[in-house]
């Protein structure tokens, strides 16, 4: 198998340990006996053991959201609509999948892991505004990010918690969590029409554009870690 062929079988496996061992190095151990490779190759493939299968776990989340998104008729709904059955598409994907989605957020809750579990839920923002076809490349495309980071995040933790059948009372939440982003952006919209704001926002647009290139060449931002290849 090639190195990309191997990594997704270690992850695939990993899935049948990590209850037990959480996303650890003992998970990547018994993955690579399933696999039946020596740990050394495993190891050499995921450098940082269970962190790194945790954050591979992660990211083909947001790849498989991705792909299924491109099959779903977006330009049909509201941009909220739009918004919430993106989120609800990448909590969908790990339906099946959800101790280890808990072990995943046990593990970057901890401080040593934080600033990577924060750019992981960024880089799911990222990846849902991108599906959806987001033009943005001024402030806006920070603020959205920042604003649905927050909401993914928190419904993740409702889903986490949810035992019902068919998941209601999440659905429920992250409806009243997308109608408080849209009211964000009618008070937004509001501001605008002060005097001074648009002087206002095109100076911080400006610092923007110095500070980086366009957003969709952030190589350095939040959420591009382990989106290179």
């Amino acid at each position: 198998m090639t190195d990309a062929e191997l990594k997704a079988a270690l992850q695939q496996m990993a899935l049948e340990h990590v209850t037990f061992d959480g996303w650890s190095d003992a998970c990547l151990a018994a993955a690579a006996a399933d696999c039946d490779i020596p740990v050394g190759r495993a190891r050499a493939l995921f450098p940082r053991g269970g962190i790194d299968l945790a954050m591979a776990f992660h990211l083909d989340g947001d790849a498989r959201m991705a792909a299924q998104l491109t099959q779903t008729a977006l330009d049909e709904m509201r941009i909220r609509d739009r918004v919430a059955h993106a989120v609800k598409t990448r909590i969908e994907c790990v339906s099946g999948e959800k101790e280890a989605v808990r072990r995943a957020a046990t593990l970057f809750a901890l401080p040593q892991n934080s600033l990577l579990g924060g750019q992981l839920i960024w880089g799911t923002a990222d990846a849902i505004w991108t599906a959806l076809g987001d033009p943005s490349d001024d402030m806006n495309w920070y603020t959205k990010r920042m604003i649905l980071s927050g909401v993914y995040a928190s419904v993740v933790l409702i889903w986490l918690g949810d035992e019902s059948d068919g998941n209601a009372p999440t659905w429920d939440f992250l409806e009243r969590r997308i109608d408080d982003v849209m009211g964000f952006e009618k008070a937004k919209s509001a501001l605008r029409k002060l005097p001074m704001a648009t002087q206002f926002e095109n100076a911080l647009n400006h610092w923007v554009q110095k500070a980086h290139t366009r957003p969709d060449r952030f190589q350095s931002m939040p959420g591009s870690v382990g989106r290179q290849g």
